[in-house]
């Protein structure tokens, strides 16, 4: 094994990691942003609107889960 870490499979894994953190981060950012204009237009619809964001913040997260599984399973 090389004595630093950023030659092995721990730096890429790492990166991986990062990326799919970062991706999730800006989803949900533009899923709630979204959201916010979406009540702000229709005050009405404000629980439908609630419901179907936290199912795809929900779903966006369980991906981003899943990236970072897979990243760092990898050697």
């Amino acid at each position: 094994m090389s004595g630093s870490i950023f030659t092995g499979v721990y730096f890429h894994a790492a990166i991986g990691a990062g990326l799919a953190v970062i991706g999730a981060g800006i989803g949900i950012g533009q899923i709630g942003g979204h959201a916010m204009d979406a009540i702000a237009r229709q005050p009405e619809a404000t629980s439908k609107i609630q419901t179907a964001m936290i199912i795809a913040a929900a779903l966006v997260e369980g991906v981003a889960l899943f990236g970072v599984v897979v990243a760092l399973m990898s050697k």
